[in-house]
């Protein structure tokens, strides 16, 4: 028996009687007793729909004279729509744009005005045959298409999938770890059948121990794994795909610790996620860091061109007190976050060219942009488009992309992935990078998450990743555009307080083919989500924020998504009342949206593709219930109950609009994001390698301080604050002077949190005193007289 769904795509008077209706009938019903569920499509609109819900679809059979939609008062004979097969010819190209591999065959009757030497050539390369419903038996017909659906559905599978899938319908015995033996050690005990109940049985005997030699091996990469992960090579362009489990930081620091060894430079995206950090402290190298530019909503953007001039960086190297110690003055590694967490992306070819006479291997973090290769809008904007036809071999670095593929692609909790573009300048010998990655893996994968890399990267292939990319594209791009219009609305009627939130993108774009600069919220989605130049960063634009960026450098990704409120502009400046967003997302949490992130004025959301116009609706309804109770001075206890619950002596009797104002003020005048900026500008000074501080750290070498005792300290660990989410403090730094800037960001943080108890921010590296509350920071301790 199969399992899936057929399409029948059959204009309406084929069903209203006669032999031929009967016969349709007949083959219908003997497709259900093959398994198969049949969906009737009356017209291309019908077809449409099933064909946008049916992920299960496994075959079709389309009328060439399906009309092209359901019109008052048609008889249903659509015979001439469109010239050529009218709706027939729609939901063909429509199959073609979707799945270069679903059977379909092309219904034909003895009345149609068309024979096969009549059809468009190009119908040939899309159906698989052809049907004359009274020529053969329904049992017959039916027979065909159930063959060619069973065929598609196995076809279909990746290749580990495909393995597991065999092994799994096999039913043999296990005699391997993992202990649980298919789950049947789960039944011996009542939690134990909790569990079982709960995943399902097929969950554990899919967990399998890597002696199951049919499957292929992680670490050696041969068999249906080895077989997966080229096929995810050829999917994301790369030369070589590696697995990882554990997530992208784990992908982060093999990288790191294949490309750069002891006392060797490596050049560091301030703007990098921890992990990276990891990988130097493991490897021992010596962090030399690029400052990325910053904008008023104290979003970080990318690194300016101006930045990563060789000249720069020659330059940084040799102001930076650690590279004196180091074994080369040029540096062995580069890494760069992209995109970046707020959705900035690089033109990643001319990033790489400017960075190549600095260094022969460059590691782009491409954490939450995984999906960037399959979609024409962010083209020359991922790791992999850096390749031997963008610059010759002897000047072009190695390029590593690590990916969390789980983030915005369809795959499991920490499946991640790292792809490899090699080059003779340091060439990437498959066995030397596998110690790296044996150093940084386990011996005991997840064979469910193996599998899930895979199916991700099956998803991906053909022009079905462009769908599914170009879907999630166009949500983003509807809800963009919703929030402008329904603030527009807002101001219009006249009837409410003016105010709505923003999204932080460009006002205004221009259409290239006429020219005309059209509003953002005016302008076609089919428009917007396929011209790159409609989201490209403009040098010194009002709307970003950002100094330093040189033209088509930078590009926002349309589906992360920052939605701005009032109090601040990209600019810096502030206005005399405000709406912090915690107070907005603390809202919004209460109505179960949690979203991405969350700065002072700002909050980001991302569109991925499990996001449906149903989801953000949701999210449409919460900001406008918001400004309501903000506007009709909503009592605190009625919005944000937990809160009051939790400090009453904070916040009992407040209204929502006090509350928003004593924050606003707060932040204010405490100038919270001009001294985030200068502190993250004007970087601390280095005094050790982070791997010396970490051995200190691990051999009772250090000690917690308090902020009004850390002055001229070395730090210890990292110091991470969320937001933003970027490391203000690495091991071997100084903190610098009680009125320096960091000290001054970490000490009005710290009056933030005593001033506003359930607003804190995830300070990672920092201990709290849970008496006082005070911020306590890991600093190297000082040697004893």
């Amino acid at each position: 028996m199969v399992d899936g769904t057929v399409l029948l795509a059959l204009r309406e008077n084929l069903l209203q009687g006669g032999v031929g209706a009967e016969q349709l009938r007949r083959i219908a019903k003997e497709l259900g007793n093959r398994g198969l569920d049949v969906r009737w499509a009356a017209d291309a609109r019908d077809a449409r729909a099933v064909l946008r819900t049916e992920s299960g679809l496994a075959a079709a059979v389309v009328a060439w004279e399906l009309p092209g939609e359901r019109a008052a008062g048609r008889d249903g004979d659509g015979g001439k729509d469109g010239g050529g097969g009218g709706g027939g010819a729609d939901v063909l190209r429509l199959i073609q744009s979707r799945s270069r591999d679903l059977p379909v065959f092309l219904l034909m009757t003895d009345d149609s005005d068309h024979d096969l030497e009549q059809l468009p050539l190009w119908v040939s390369e899309t159906v698989v045959g052809y049907i004359w419903p009274l020529e053969d038996t329904a049992a017959f017909i039916a027979g065909r298409v159930s063959t060619a659906a069973r065929a598609y559905h196995w076809d279909v599978l990746p290749p580990f999938f495909k393995a597991l899938r065999r092994f799994d319908d096999a039913h043999e015995y296990s005699w391997h770890t993992p202990a649980h033996s298919g789950g049947v050690a789960f039944l011996k005990s009542a939690v134990g059948r909790a569990f079982f109940d709960y995943f399902g049985e097929r969950l554990f005997r899919s967990d399998l121990s890597i002696s199951v030699g049919e499957l292929g091996s992680l670490f050696e990469h041969n068999g249906p794994i080895g077989e997966a992960e080229r096929n995810a090579a050829r999917v994301f362009g790369a030369d070589r795909t590696y697995f990882v489990l554990h997530g992208n930081s784990t992908a982060d620091r093999m990288v790191g610790h294949y490309s750069v060894t002891a006392d060797e430079i490596a050049l560091v995206d301030r703007n990098c996620h921890k992990s990276v950090l990891h990988g130097l402290v493991i490897s021992g190298a010596r962090p030399v860091y690029l400052v990325p530019t910053r904008n008023g909503y104290g979003l970080a953007g990318p690194l300016p061109g101006a930045e990563i001039d060789p000249a720069a960086v020659a330059a940084r190297i040799a102001a930076n007190p650690l590279a004196a110690g180091a074994v080369s003055e040029q540096a062995a590694y580069a890494v760069v976050t992209n995109s970046t967490y707020d959705g900035l992306c690089y033109d990643t070819i001319a990033a790489a060219r400017a960075l190549a006479p600095s260094t022969p291997r460059l590691h782009f973090d491409e954490a939450w942009f995984a999906y960037a290769r399959f979609h024409p809008l962010y083209a020359r904007r991922y790791g992999m488009a850096v390749g031997p036809d963008t610059f010759p071999d002897a000047q072009r670095p190695t390029v590593f992309a690590t990916q969390s593929t789980h983030k915005l692609l369809a795959a499991l909790s920490q499946s991640a992935m790292v792809h490899i573009k090699s080059s003779p300048r340091a060439p990437v010998e498959p066995a030397r990078f596998n110690e790296a990655f044996m150093m940084h893996g386990t011996t005991s994968p997840l064979y469910p998450a193996i599998a899930s890399l895979d199916v991700a990267t099956a998803m991906m292939d053909g022009p079905q990743g462009r769908w599914l990319i170009d879907e999630a594209v166009t949500e983003a791009i509807r809800f963009r555009q919703a929030v402008v219009r329904t603030g527009r609305r807002i101001a219009e009627a006249g009837d409410r307080p003016d105010w709505f939130f923003g999204v932080w993108q460009p006002e205004s774009v221009t259409d290239p083919a006429t020219g005309r600069q059209l509003t953002f919220a005016d302008a076609p989605a089919a428009l917007l989500r396929s011209e790159p130049r409609c989201w490209l960063l403009e040098p010194d634009a009002d709307w970003h924020g950002f100094e330093g960026l040189t033209e088509g450098y930078c590009m926002l990704d349309p589906v992360k998504v920052t939605l701005t409120c009032p109090g601040g502009t990209a600019k810096g400046e502030t206005s005399p009342w405000g709406i912090p967003a915690r107070v907005l997302t603390a809202y919004l949490a209460t109505r179960g949206i949690v979203v991405e992130k969350t700065d002072s004025y700002t909050t980001l959301v991302l569109f991925s593709m499990g996001i449906t116009k149903g989801k953000w609706g949701t999210l449409m309804d919460a900001l406008m219930d918001f400004k309501t109770l903000h506007d009709t001075d909503a009592p605190l206890e009625r919005v944000l109950p937990g809160l009051v619950g939790q400090f009453p002596s904070h916040y009992a009797g407040t209204t929502l609009p006090e509350l928003c104002r004593r924050m606003h003020e707060h932040l204010t005048g405490a100038e919270l994001i001009t001294t985030l900026d200068t502190a993250f500008q004007q970087l601390p000074r280095p005094v050790e390698p982070p791997q010396r501080c970490y051995q200190k750290l691990i051999r009772q070498g250090t000690e917690r301080v308090r902020l009004v005792e850390a002055a001229d300290r070395v730090a210890a660990a990292m110091v991470t604050v969320t937001p933003p989410g970027i490391p203000v403090l690495m091991p071997g730094e100084s903190t610098g002077t009680p009125e320096g800037p960091l000290l001054r960001y970490l000490s009005a943080l710290e009056a933030f949190d005593r001033a506003f108890p359930g607003f804190h921010s995830e300070a990672h590296g920092v201990t709290l005193d849970a008496e006082t509350g005070d911020y306590l920071i890991e600093c190297v301790s000082r040697p004893t007289s």
